[in-house]
């Protein structure tokens, strides 16, 4: 269960994290990317990550025994 709660936790901070590059990273531009634009790839692979955390928190017991 630790296991499904760390990856939970991971990819709600790597959604928050691409949020706040996308939010306040739209005027800048380092050398070759704009961080807005990584930060809205961080929040679809933090979004996904965080789904698939909660459905292994909610999933019922495996059938392993």
């Amino acid at each position: 269960m630790a296991s499904a709660r760390k990856t939970l936790f991971t990819g709600s901070l790597t959604f928050v994290v691409g949020l706040a590059l996308w939010l306040f990273g739209l005027d800048e531009e380092i050398f070759v990317f704009t961080p807005s634009k990584i930060g809205v790839v961080l929040m679809v692979i933090g979004g996904v990550e965080a789904l698939y955390g909660l459905y292994k928190v909610l999933r019922p017991g495996d059938a392993r025994g």
